[in-house]
């Protein structure tokens, strides 16, 4: 997924293409004014907040407070160039995220708290209801806040993947077929067979074949781009890859 609007949907293809990725554009940027810079990272705070939000919860904090807070650490790494810690965060944009969130918690809680709601202009625009609402689906089981953030990071990823294939597949005109044929992405394939997936979209056995092996190569190929779109290098792709796999497989 590229940094210029036009592209989004669309993978990148080798290392010069890859140096274009939001991340890389922030990376890239370093300390100077870039205005570039700013739109890629805000676009990527836009995607993932609700990781940061749900982890500021998990430290109990109330539903309002963890608003502000997060608001005002974006405001922070939009307004005040945040990027010093991006050198330990090892190019991945998820760990420089939760390392600048820590940081900001640990030395601007008193300023945050007294910011008023509702004052100034928001860096990002949050929907706390629906924040609230998937936070109160998150499992009862006591997961730390660190691990609370990675899950919703990993599984923040997949929803973009998914939503951008539906993207795609409206554009297409094949939204019906991707409503029916979305369960069979996963390896699992929602238990209906291909033949009972064809008599519901009067398509062939052998046609419905076809169509999830198309949906499932193109997500693939989404899914690399997103995870492309958050680390600062295609070395790293792989490694990151793994680590996702491996926090939802947890």
């Amino acid at each position: 997924m590229l940094s210029s609007s036009d592209n989004q949907s669309h993978p990148p293809k080798g290392d010069g293409h890859f140096c274009t990725t939001h991340w890389s554009v922030v990376l890239a940027a370093g300390r100077t004014d870039s205005t570039r810079a700013r739109y890629a990272l805000e676009k990527l705070c836009q995607t993932y907040w609700y990781p940061l939000y749900a982890f500021v919860r998990r430290l109990g904090r109330s539903p309002h407070e963890s608003e502000d807070l997060v608001q005002a650490f974006f405001a922070q790494c939009l307004e005040n160039n945040y990027l010093g810690a991006a050198d330990q965060a090892k190019g991945r944009f998820r760990s420089f995220l939760l390392i600048a969130l820590k940081r900001f918690l640990a030395n601007e809680w008193d300023k945050a708290r007294t910011r008023k709601r509702g004052g100034g202009a928001t860096p990002i625009s949050l929907d706390a209801l629906t924040a609230e609402q998937r936070y109160a689906l998150e499992p009862v089981e006591h997961l730390s806040a660190d691990r609370l953030f990675e899950r919703r990071w990993a599984l923040t990823l997949l929803d973009t993947v998914i939503s951008r294939l539906r993207e795609e597949q409206i554009a297409a005109g094949r939204n019906t077929v991707f409503d029916v044929l979305k369960d069979s992405l996963t390896a699992g394939g929602g238990g209906t067979s291909y033949a009972e997936l064809g008599a519901r979209l009067g398509m062939s056995e052998g046609a419905v074949k076809v169509a999830v092996h198309r949906l499932r190569q193109r997500y693939r190929e989404l899914l690399e781009a997103e995870i492309a779109n958050t680390v600062a290098s295609p070395e790293e792709a792989p490694e990151e890859r793994r680590h996702l796999l491996s926090v939802l497989s947890k």
